[in-house]
């Protein structure tokens, strides 16, 4: 093995967890899962990408068991007993090829629109009422409700560890609920959930907690987060470092057990263009296991998808290997590159680049 690659290739213990390797595959919505319940193609399209190499799989975003979770058609969840058996076969496909997986908990708060199934009548959750600054067009969630839905999500974590799963990751980034709360442009609350950096990060500090005492010690419990919103990529929880730091030290004071921080790019730098990214920074504060991720092995971001732009060319891991190799961060997610070619973790320890199939939209629109 090149030398250069021995980190990306090399074991990982996550708090007691051993990970063959670095390589992460990210949770992508796929849209294949009606009734909340995953196809039978499930199973064998997470496996494959165990067989080539992932090391840890985080699945798509699985709804949290709350009537305001779905906001997109054909999401699963864990409702029903078939969609636990489902996944129960997906965990068990995924270890024999000696991987590990977690479950991505979701809920999109106020992205979800008026007339969204199951129940049409409920509308999107949020903190204040608001998706995008200036305008209220949500439901804005009662102390009452806010604290149902950290024992929901504290629930569906104790499912997960009963289904096989060895761990979860809460999904807090990309201006879905938990991050409607960090955001202080649409978080107006003006109580215990609202207003200092905090406060803000409350929410997700008592998810954190509830989901770490409903499940075991070896289970691990961890947070996405991102500073960018898909109702505004330029958006940031804080552009401060210091109050960077205060943030990332709640959640690790909640118990969390790693950070997944999503970059659009994850060669750029947070603080500045030449510096650590957002995991970095995550790491640098909190000394926990984190997660880069942000366009791997690919020469443009996914915004170019939305755009028309989706062709890209596989670029060089110069810069990845260079970040690993210096602890920046301690795992790497692969998100599009594993989409068209599940072996893309294989052929890069083997030294196949050149043989890794390019990403374009029709690998989002099958599932392979």
């Amino acid at each position: 093995m090149n030398d250069q690659k021995n980190t990306l290739f090399s074991e990982y213990n996550m708090n007691g967890l051993n990970l063959k390797n670095r390589v992460v595959m990210a949770p992508m919505t796929r849209n294949f899962s009606p009734n909340g319940i995953p196809k039978d193609y499930a199973p064998t399209y997470y496996a494959r990408r165990a067989q080539g190499g992932v090391g840890l799989i985080l699945t798509e975003g699985v709804e949290v068991s709350h009537r305001a979770a779905s906001g997109y058609p054909n999401c699963p969840n864990l409702e029903t007993d078939e969609a636990k058996k489902m996944w129960e076969k997906v965990v068990n496909e995924v270890h024999k090829n000696n991987s590990s997986i977690f479950c991505q908990l979701w809920h999109v708060g106020g992205i979800r629109k008026p007339g969204m199934p199951p129940i049409p009548e409920v509308p999107g959750f949020t903190p204040s009422g608001y998706v995008v600054p200036g305008k209220k067009v949500a439901h804005e969630m009662s102390h009452d409700e806010i604290k149902e839905l950290i024992e929901v999500y504290a629930q569906d974590a104790k499912i997960c560890e009963e289904i096989g799963f060895d761990g979860v990751e809460i999904h807090g980034a990309h201006g879905y609920l938990i991050d409607q709360f960090f955001w202080d442009k649409i978080n107006l609350r003006t109580d215990e959930y609202g207003g200092s950096i905090e406060n803000r990060s409350r929410f997700a500090k008592e998810i954190l907690e509830a989901s770490q005492k409903k499940t075991s010690d070896s289970f691990q419990v961890g947070i996405r987060v991102s500073q960018w919103k898909q109702q505004d990529y330029e958006a940031k929880i804080t552009s401060d470092a210091e109050e960077l730091n205060q943030f990332f030290n709640i959640l690790k004071n909640a118990g969390a057990d790693f950070i997944h921080c999503s970059n659009r790019r994850f060669w750029e730098g947070e603080l500045n263009p030449k510096g650590k990214n957002l995991a970095g920074v995550a790491k640098e504060a909190t000394g926990l296991p984190t997660i880069s991720v942000g366009s791997v092995g690919l020469d443009k971001d996914f915004i170019k998808l939305y755009s028309g732009d989706h062709k890209t060319q596989t670029a060089d891991l110069d810069v990845l290997h260079e970040k690993l190799n210096k602890s920046e961060f301690d795992l790497i997610a692969v998100g599009r590159a594993l989409l068209s070619d599940p072996d893309w973790a294989n052929k890069v320890q083997e030294g196949k680049e050149d043989q890794i199939v390019p990403f374009d939209k029709s690998f989002v629109e099958n599932y392979v």
